[in-house]
């Protein structure tokens, strides 16, 4: 079977680590970003060289419409999908829950909750054998903050990854019938840009010595238990969750 891999928010960190490690492992890659175009052929050029076929296409997966632009993209240029990476999230600046927005509220969950799901939805009208799919494997980038809270700093963002985990749990028993798997991974205090949405970009830094390994973690560490869940060596796996937090 042809792999085709989507990997949402893809452009950079932890997505952009994922794209370059399954560019040896004989994945079709689509690259999806929101806003670097630079960042983005930058990754692609980079998996192209390695000898991957790949695309990159711009899209805002909070949007169904958008989604289904960007699926029918990779159904021409590289095929059916038979596997996904939900890896796109926002996070906000750190504030209590009583200071919180409901705009801001509204956009965490459409990007970490309402977009993955949808994401899954077009992915599963490729890969279940009702729709002329022969199975595949979706894996949820999910947050160790889903169970530790986050108060203080963005509660709003942990309860978005904890309804994320709930979606794997529920998705991954509706469709393990059917050949698809669906897993995910908990990453926390990993050295990416993306701590520089809560307006601290110096976050990992500063509390990693209170970890129990003693530093913050790799986007490339991910990227081996993403690639890991989304393969058949983890055949046996679903509704999995690997943390990735150092301990914590």
């Amino acid at each position: 079977m042809e792999k085709v891999l989507l990997i949402t928010g893809s452009s950079r960190g932890i997505g952009a680590a994922t794209a370059l490690l399954a560019a040896g492992q004989g994945y079709r890659i689509c690259i999806n970003y929101l806003s670097d175009y630079a960042s983005a052929e930058k990754i692609c050029t980079q998996v192209r060289a390695m000898g991957a076929q790949a695309i990159t296409v711009q899209a805002d997966v909070s949007n169904e419409d958008e989604i289904i632009r960007l699926f029918a993209r990779v159904d021409s240029e590289l095929g059916r999908v038979t596997h996904l990476v939900n890896n796109a999230g926002t996070l906000s600046s750190a504030c209590r829950v009583e200071d919180m927005s409901e705009f801001r509220l509204l956009k965490m969950m459409m990007t970490n909750v309402v977009g993955p799901m949808l994401c899954s939805k077009h992915a599963l009208l490729r890969m279940l054998p009702a729709h002329g799919g022969s199975g595949g494997s979706i894996v949820n980038v999910s947050s160790v903050a889903s169970r530790l809270g986050a108060s203080n700093e963005y509660v709003d963002y942990a309860a978005s990854k904890g309804a994320l985990d709930s979606f794997t749990i529920g998705l991954s028993k509706e469709v393990a019938p059917e050949g698809v798997r669906v897993n995910a991974v908990r990453p926390g205090f990993i050295f990416t840009d993306f701590h520089a949405l809560s307006g601290d970009a110096s976050r990992v830094s500063k509390l990693e010595g209170a970890l129990p390994m003693g530093r913050g973690g790799t986007a490339e560490e991910v990227a081996e238990a993403i690639l890991w869940l989304l393969s058949d060596k983890a055949s046996y796996a679903t509704g999995t969750f690997i943390d990735l937090a150092g301990g914590r």
